[in-house]
């Protein structure tokens, strides 16, 4: 489940680059959208808010949910709803009235009156849950007062004075004891643990239904992330993204082989420098190159394809960030159900990456073949 988010992560990194402003602002039925390099969020009276950057900062209350990624993500205001937040560094400063997950490398959060659910390497919890909690990190800093049950796997555990857990302790390490928990946090009957290799012998056990509902929930999980995607890249560079979609919908052949190229050119580029031994430092590099253009490649084709659906039924070109959320939620549902039949989907999904990244080489270094496109 983790590296769906990763891969969020890294694409909302290298995203404000491509934008065509420095940010990107979008007010509609109270609730506050926010895209670009640096974003701040500080004019009261939001409901839901939803932000993507490199910095991202919340300074004021929401009576919403809210929804931020990012490098550094920080969230001064009390959020009345929900929060979902991932980035590199997430600091969490204000309450959050509903549940909260959260995704980083450093996370620190403050009270959460419902459930929360972390995963970071580096973990400060310093304000009560109300509900349940579902922590995983490496080193934890654990100082609040837990109104539920916890279930954590961790390597260290600095348990603060005001660490309480008035549930269950479901503690996940590879040799049972090895965590210690002081009587204060929780009784020893309360404690249950579990080696982590048992539960992996356990979950293959598991009835054939719970693999159905886990496909399900990959399905969907799958449809919400690459619909994200496409609609952060909607709001970042609408401009370019309008340009894009018409350049694969007039010359789809063309564009796909464009991005047959551009990908092969990279990963050879790869082996070359490997092999002279001095370009080793660059081969990352490329690597990373090709993995986050090939996801972004895909997020482009989808909305294409669901751009392309809507003007199949007589829709106008999307030209506003509802319309294009709905072209993107129509593209990553329509690709995922093709992408289920065996074989020909997982073609299909390669030619809509390749269409995607050819899509992006033209409107990034304009080849000249290409020069007379939109």
């Amino acid at each position: 489940m983790a590296r769906p988010f990763l891969i969020l992560i890294t694409c909302l990194v290298a995203m404000p680059a491509w934008a065509d402003d420095d940010s990107a602002r979008f007010d509609f039925g109270g609730d506050a959208f926010r895209a670009g390099m640096s974003v701040t969020h500080d004019a009261a009276g939001a409901d839901d808010l939803f932000m993507a950057g490199d910095r991202v900062t919340g300074r004021v209350d929401i009576t919403g949910s809210a929804h931020l990624a990012g490098r550094k993500v920080t969230m001064e205001g009390a959020v009345s709803g929900d929060l979902y937040a991932a980035g590199e560094e997430v600091a969490i400063q204000g309450d959050v009235s509903g549940d909260a997950s959260l995704l980083g490398r450093t996370v620190s959060v403050a009270r959460v009156g419902g459930d929360l659910r972390v995963a970071a390497s580096d973990l400060q919890v310093g304000g009560n849950i109300g509900g349940n909690a579902i922590i995983a990190g490496r080193d934890v800093a654990f100082d609040a007062a837990v109104g539920g049950d916890v279930t954590l796997a961790a390597r260290n555990v600095d348990w603060g004075e005001a660490a309480s857990i008035a549930g269950r302790l479901i503690i996940h390490e590879e040799e049972l004891g090895d965590l210690e928990v002081p009587e204060r946090v929780a009784s020893v009957d309360r404690i249950e643990r579990r080696e982590v290799e048992g539960r992996e012998v356990e979950r293959q056990q598991e009835p054939r239904r719970s693999h159905w509902r886990s496909s399900i929930g990959d399905f969907l999980f799958e449809v919400i992330v690459v619909t994200i995607l496409a609609v952060l890249i909607a709001a970042l560079m609408p401009t370019r993204l309008a340009k894009m979609q018409r350049q694969v919908l007039a010359r789809p052949i063309h564009t796909l082989w464009l991005g047959f190229l551009s990908l092969s050119a990279v990963t050879g580029a790869s082996i070359l420098l490997a092999v002279t031994i001095v370009g080793l430092p660059l081969v990352a590099a490329l690597v990373l190159l090709a993995f986050v253009g090939t996801i972004a490649g895909y997020a482009v084709a989808t909305y294409v394809l669901g751009a392309r659906l809507l003007l199949a039924t007589g829709r106008p070109e999307p030209d506003s960030i509802g319309s294009r959320g709905i072209a993107a939620g129509a593209g990553a549902f329509a690709a995922a159900v093709i992408g289920l039949v065996p074989f020909l989907g997982w073609l299909f999904a390669i030619a809509l990456a390749l269409a995607g990244i050819g899509a992006i080489t033209v409107q990034s270094i304009r080849p000249v073949f290409f020069a007379d496109t939109v």
